[in-house]
């Protein structure tokens, strides 16, 4: 049997008395892209949290590669090959669109003392060519404080893939975007982790994005996994209906 490239087991946390997590464990292979969905509150954001770095969990394990996660810093986690973006772009404002991800190249070798030189002369070539494959190499030049935000969108997404990450944890990737935007960014998305041979694990509340890139999906309740599998199967699962949408609502509706 195949590894799978991160292995999730039993991870819980809890905040005082309310259990963010409880017991959540599931895979994710190679190349695979995996939605993980659920209501407020059900730990989508705690458990990736967890797993670069920001949080340590009460209890589990998190493996990628071989390589156990828990216990190590973000920064050690990015440079093992998990990238993250943000429900809230994460940019630096005055900086210019290539210089942030020059800084990304540079946080990502362990070159941060370059940081008090001049960019415009270090890596600037790679990062051009990163904001070529994101689609936004003519804004180059433009300060990150001016983009639209389906341009701040990709250009989080560059700085993520600075890192050549194995595992790319994108968080509410589409929120704020327009429909035609959402399901153009996700198409870019998949389009450059099939390219690198990259996993997905991404949280989403537009079900239309969900059932339309996912590969599979893990279905989170107050902290809980009560459903693993296919799109046709989480839509067809009862649990699902009833616990996460409520009255037997059809899944691939809209999340409002």
């Amino acid at each position: 049997m195949t590894q799978p490239l991160l292995a999730i087991r039993g991870i819980a946390k809890a905040f005082g008395g309310v259990q963010a997590l409880a017991g959540v464990s599931f895979d994710v292979g190679a190349g695979e892209r995996v939605a993980v969905i659920g209501p407020n509150g059900a730990g989508k954001t705690t458990l990736f949290n967890v797993l670069d770095g920001q949080l340590a969990p009460d209890r589990g394990s998190a493996v990628l590669a071989g390589r156990a996660l828990i216990g190590l810093s973000s920064q050690a986690i990015a440079r093992l090959g998990v990238g993250r973006t943000f429900q809230v772009t994460a940019t630096f404002a005055s900086m210019t669109v290539r210089e942030n991800v020059q800084v990304a190249l540079l946080a990502q070798r362990g070159q941060t003392y370059a940081l008090l030189s001049p960019l415009r002369a270090r890596l600037a070539d790679e990062a051009q060519s990163l904001l070529k494959q994101v689609g936004i190499d003519s804004l180059s030049e433009r300060a990150a404080a001016t983009l639209a935000y389906g341009d701040l969108k990709r250009l989080e997404l560059a700085v993520a893939l600075a890192g050549t990450p194995r595992l790319l944890l994108m968080d509410e990737p589409t929120a704020g975007l327009a429909p035609p935007e959402r399901a153009r960014l996700m198409r870019q998305v998949s389009d450059l982790a099939r390219l690198a041979g990259s996993a997905v694990l991404f949280t989403e509340h537009d079900m239309d994005v969900v059932f339309a890139h996912a590969d599979r999906i893990v279905v989170l309740n107050r902290g809980r996994v009560i459903a693993i599998g296919a799109p046709s199967a989480v839509r067809a699962n009862p649990e699902v209906r009833n616990v996460y949408l409520g009255s037997g609502r059809d899944p691939e509706a809209r999340d409002a």
